[in-house]
């Protein structure tokens, strides 16, 4: 029997790690991962996750140097300064080119119901919805397994870009990476709001 005590206190105890080791992962431990990834309820069973596992160093040199570009883009026209904009793009490069894997979640329509009519055609968001709950899984898997991860939803602001580098056909939808690594550190939890804050019984008032 499981002790769900002790299965609590693994979700409970799950950070977001930024500072990783390159160390080399086995790939029977990636893709044990994400079997657990995959085991995450979709809608209508659909499973529109994609997954694309970077293992090569140079790739992942020429990816993360492809969306900083973009993202320098961003920043600029944010009114950011070339000082602070130069920080934030070497330290989102550094975090993933220090990491041993990036995990890239993607997703499709392909199997997602299709209506006629516009008014019930949330298909798209019930996908994210079920892409989440398999990063999620991803997460939890990575941790119980002794190894880090940061969540980091950086394509959704440069999908082409993401696609180009890594071939990806159009019908994916690029989603989030997942830097994942054995951690440098130990992190606190962040403040979490009190249950009375965001749990209301039988209607919100």
């Amino acid at each position: 029997m499981i002790d769900s005590d002790a299965f609590l206190q693994i979700v409970r105890s799950r950070r977001s790690i930024k500072k990783l080791k390159p160390d080399p992962i086995p790939r029977d431990l990636i893709e044990e991962m994400i079997d657990v990834a995959i085991s995450a309820p979709s809608a209508h069973n659909a499973q529109p996750w994609r997954f694309i596992v970077i293992t090569d160093q140079d790739l992942k040199v020429r990816l993360a140097k492809a969306m900083a570009r973009s993202w320098r883009d961003d920043l600029s026209k944010n009114g950011v300064s070339d000082m602070e904009m130069e920080r934030l793009i070497e330290s989102s490069k550094e975090r993933a080119l220090n990491a041993s894997i990036l995990i890239l979640a993607c997703l499709t329509m392909e199997d997602m119901d299709k209506y006629m009519d516009g008014r019930r055609n949330f298909e798209y968001i019930m996908a994210v919805q079920s892409v989440s709950a398999a990063i999620q899984n991803l997460l939890l898997a990575i941790h119980v397994r002794g190894l880090g991860a940061c969540w980091r939803c950086a394509p959704l602001f440069c999908m082409e870009v993401v696609r180009e580098v890594l071939n990806i056909p159009e019908s994916f939808y690029p989603q989030a990476i997942v830097e994942v690594g054995y951690p440098v550190e130990k992190v606190k939890m962040p403040p979490r709001k009190p249950l009375k804050d965001v749990v209301r019984y039988n209607g919100w008032g």
